[in-house]
């Protein structure tokens, strides 16, 4: 398995003066995601939680529904110049039950698209791929457990409190219980491990939890938490434009820049009490 971190030597300059010292920073390295054999998806990751992260990928795709149409999956030997496997394929095997996916341009376009382009093309998609709308949900959270799962997050986070180069995503009960977090490089990533690790435990989908996120909330984060069945989703930041209008006609509620006891509720507000 890869190193989540790394040491490098910095020349720090503070007040008027210069110490060179050892830093620790994130890695970043590419993981291929392979299905039956071919290649997928390449995604830069921090390594760790891989499996998770391939698995929470092809859910929120929609190219599984749950653990079971996973036969297997495993690393391959991709070795680097030195002859050390790196760690950084994977090869997943489709149950019989599950059809191969079908890598188009067009699909490709959905999953990388959060600039808005094509919007109501993207967002017809997303509605009919769907497994687990959250419209029907009725979890509620109050609104000072709410205000208290940033801290909670934030103290759980610990390669970011060594490096602060990660994002988070974070899984919690609607009385404020944290039920995983992981960490990444990209939120997306993040987004996926948590739901790979929830797809692991069989927990799809995802009724009556909320999903904090670090950042900011695009497009494809609320299409993840769309397709994963999560009734809430929460961020320390500002959502896009595109991602409000999938949370409205998703049946998801959408919280933003939730800091101490301000939030703005953008979607489907009657679940803050």
């Amino acid at each position: 398995m890869g190193r989540v971190t790394t040491r490098v030597r910095i020349s720090r300059h503070s007040g008027g003066h210069e110490i060179v010292r050892p830093d620790t920073v994130v890695v970043e390295e590419p993981l291929e995601i392979r299905i039956n054999g071919k290649p997928m998806a390449v995604t830069m990751r921090t390594p760790g939680a891989d499996i998770e992260l391939a698995q929470g990928f092809l859910l929120t795709e929609g190219l599984i529904t749950d653990r079971n149409d996973i036969a297997a999956i495993r690393y391959c030997d991709s070795r680097d110049t030195e002859g050390r496997n790196t760690y950084n394929v994977l090869s997943v095997e489709l149950a019989a039950h599950v059809a191969p996916p079908q890598v188009t341009v067009e699909r490709n376009f959905y999953t990388t698209s959060s600039c808005g382009i094509c919007g109501k093309a993207a967002l017809d998609a997303i509605r009919q791929r769907t497994r687990h709308s959250p419209a029907t949900d009725t979890a509620s959270v109050a609104r000072h457990t709410l205000s208290a799962l940033p801290d909670t997050l934030a103290a759980a986070q610990k390669v970011f409190s060594t490096t602060g180069g990660l994002h988070a995503a974070g899984l919690f009960t609607t009385t404020g219980e944290l039920l995983a977090l992981r960490e990444d490089v990209g939120r997306h990533n993040a987004t996926d491990k948590l739901i790979g690790w929830s797809a692991e435990h069989h927990r799809v989908p995802l009724r009556g939890t909320i999903m904090l996120v670090s950042g900011r909330v695009s497009f494809e984060l609320a299409q993840k938490a769309v397709m994963a069945g999560i009734p809430i989703l929460a961020a320390v930041s500002a959502p896009t434009s595109l991602a409000i209008e999938l949370a409205e006609e998703t049946g998801l509620t959408l919280i933003g820049f939730l800091r101490g006891h301000t939030m703005n509720v953008y979607t489907h507000a009657t679940r803050v009490r």
